[in-house]
């Protein structure tokens, strides 16, 4: 079972990387965003410097701080739109396609179909996310410019917290996308609630300690940078364990809904 579920999988990641348009976004929205903003820092940088005691001037492009912003970028910003658009495709990808009816018909389980599509999207999601976080620890690095430099801890902490992130909504948006069926429709939903709709929720104090139950806010509760306001950035206070125990809620009960509408879905 275990080699026909590594085939499955291998299947759902080819026809996640043979979508050229995905990939390329997906490129774009991490490494070419990393890359416009490292260069326009670089040049203004270089065309004027910082100089102690004297105010005005742009710092280099690298250091700690600018880890911290790489990080945010990544995780918090570009990195869960590519999670999304990946986890979507993955999700609907077959039934936009027309295959799924062809796939049940080879008499293969509807739950193993829709479980193959979760460690694929994972694996294309987290495949660029590494590939922007070696670009973020080169450029701290290389125009660090004398500045204090992140430390091995900060590194890994950085490196967890930007697979959590994206891993989570990439997981959820496979689930949702099985669910809906509509490549668009998900992709409008998951967006306008990650980025327009829970920051705004937040901030009706109202509602008290069920604030604790937005993604967003469990998501940044793990970020070892400073994102916001209180602690790490997240506006309501919770524990570790809440905070995961929300991720895990979250992850389950969308995987749950893909799973099943996959299975009873009519072909």
């Amino acid at each position: 079972m275990t080699a026909i579920a590594l085939r499955m999988t291998g299947a759902d990641l080819l026809k996640l990387r043979r979508k050229r348009w995905l990939v390329l976004l997906s490129l774009f929205l991490t490494l070419g965003v990393l890359l416009i903003i490292y260069a326009v820092t670089v040049i203004e940088h270089a065309s004027n410097p910082a100089k102690p005691g004297v105010q005005g001037g742009y710092g280099p492009a690298g250091g700690t701080d600018h880890f911290s912003d790489g990080i945010r970028v990544l995780a918090l910003f570009f990195g869960p739109l590519v999670a999304i658009l990946i986890g979507i495709e993955a999700g609907t990808g077959d039934a936009s396609a027309g295959v799924f009816r062809d796939l049940v018909v080879t008499g293969r389980s509807r739950l193993a179909l829709f479980a193959s599509r979760v460690p694929a999207a994972l694996a294309l999601c987290w495949a660029v996310m590494l590939l922007a976080y070696a670009l973020i620890l080169l450029a701290t690095f290389v125009f660090a410019g004398g500045l204090p430099t992140p430390d091995g801890a900060l590194i890994f902490n950085g490196l967890g917290f930007m697979l959590l992130s994206t891993g989570v909504l990439c997981a959820i948006a496979v689930g949702f996308a099985s669910f809906t069926t509509s490549r668009a429709g998900a992709i409008v939903t998951l967006i306008a609630w990650q980025i327009v709709a829970s920051p705004l929720i937040v901030m009706i104090k109202s509602l008290g300690s069920g604030r604790r139950a937005i993604l967003s806010q469990a998501i940044v509760h793990f970020s070892p940078v400073h994102v916001g306001e209180g602690g790490h950035g997240a506006t309501v206070t919770m524990s570790g364990s809440v905070a995961f125990i929300v991720l895990v809620a979250w992850v389950v009960v969308f995987l749950g809904l893909g799973a099943w509408r996959t299975r009873t879905m009519d072909t």
